[in-house]
């Protein structure tokens, strides 16, 4: 065959694809092990910095996904594929995605992957989407290898040589990525005005709303850390009552029990509110003068936990108003219990109150 008819002959683009899922599907199970090792790098990393995220997933590219992108057509001259050599230039065989809660944290694990790992490239494509007016609220990519010292272990060779993306983005971000995907408008130039306008009202909406959520949860450790210092001066009137807020007044006034749990405290303070307490001042003042260990084995025959103790302070103090707000104060068992921590305390010769805390100006 001359040179001029092959030139003329159109490139076979279903071999191409053919070839190379051939080829992929051969190593598949490699780049499944590898994404699982970044996986596993990246996730003890997070644990050990203590950041906070929603998820981490891994995955290989799987075989019908790769020979639809191994048969993408060139920009440039659409009668040529875009990657000549798709097992060498298909850079996200290996995949690994970090969601997180924040913004913030978005930048957080993108400076343990450049610590952790070898990073060949950084893209932002919400930037990126910026300059080239396409939709998106996206996020931000890596592309990495293994790093010389690991590529050194014995357990770290097979993975020589290979490359995996990385896509850190926020929960919102993720939501939007998977809309758009399945929408498939990729530009404004190809959508049309009425949903290209409600598309970019949305992404804002998202964005906003991902700056409000950090804004919130900043504030909501502004407003624990400024309630701990309060209750360490002994300003307790002006500390609401909140989950966190009660285990530190518990854990100075009736000593630290890591035992109980965080649905213990939030229920607590239900209880608390629905009887009408609002601040600290006045479950100090329901429970002053009381001596919770004493109390504790006359009614429970022992030492009970942080916030069993509580709750004995709380009924001798408030007799019936303890047992009339309640969510169990209808239920006969439970009168049948508190009544009979009365009756206990009484025979030790204590006086069972009525207190009840005064509504706030």
């Amino acid at each position: 065959m001359s040179e001029t008819v092959k030139e003329r002959m159109p490139f076979d683009f279903e071999s191409h694809r053919k070839n190379a899922v051939e080829q992929y599907t051969k190593k598949r199970h490699l780049y499944e092990e590898f994404a699982w090792e970044i996986e596993n790098i990246l996730t003890e990393a997070i644990e050990t910095h203590g950041i906070k995220i929603n998820v981490i997933q891994s995955r290989a590219k799987d075989e019908k996904s790769f020979g639809k992108k191994a048969m993408t057509a060139n920009e440039q001259n659409p009668e040529e594929p875009k990657y000549k050599n798709p097992m060498s230039e298909i850079t996200d065989l290996a995949g690994v995605r970090v969601i997180t809660f924040f913004p913030s944290t978005v930048g957080e694990v993108g400076r343990l992957i450049q610590e952790e790992f070898e990073v060949i490239e950084r893209v932002d494509h919400t930037a990126t989407a910026e300059r080239e007016q396409r939709l998106g609220y996206l996020s931000v990519h890596y592309l990495v290898r293994l790093g010389s010292d690991r590529r050194k272990l014995s357990e770290y060779k097979k993975f020589d040589g290979l490359i995996a993306e990385i896509q850190v983005r926020t929960v919102l971000q993720h939501a939007w990525a998977e809309i758009e995907h399945d929408i498939r408008y990729k530009s404004t130039s190809t959508t049309p005005q009425a949903i290209s306008r409600r598309f970019m009202t949305l992404a804002g909406l998202l964005e906003i709303a991902d700056r409000e959520f950090e804004a919130i949860q900043k504030e909501d450790a502004s407003l624990r850390a400024n309630a701990r210092t309060l209750i360490e001066a002994g300003r307790l009137a002006e500390v609401e009552v909140t989950p966190d807020a009660l285990r530190s007044y518990l854990n100075v006034h009736l000593g630290s029990d890591d035992r109980i749990s965080d649905y213990t405290y939030d229920w607590t303070t239900k209880m608390l509110r629905s009887s009408g307490f609002q601040n600290l001042g006045q479950v100090d003042e329901c429970i002053a003068g009381l001596d919770d260990d004493k109390f504790s084995r006359i009614v429970l025959g022992g030492r009970g936990g942080q916030v069993s103790r509580f709750e004995v302070l709380l009924a001798a103090s408030m007799g019936e108003n303890f047992l009339k707000n309640h969510p169990w104060g209808e239920e006969s068992w439970w009168r049948d219990i508190v009544q009979h921590w009365w009756e206990k305390l009484r025979k030790a010769g204590f006086n069972i109150g009525s207190y009840q805390p005064k509504k706030a100006d």
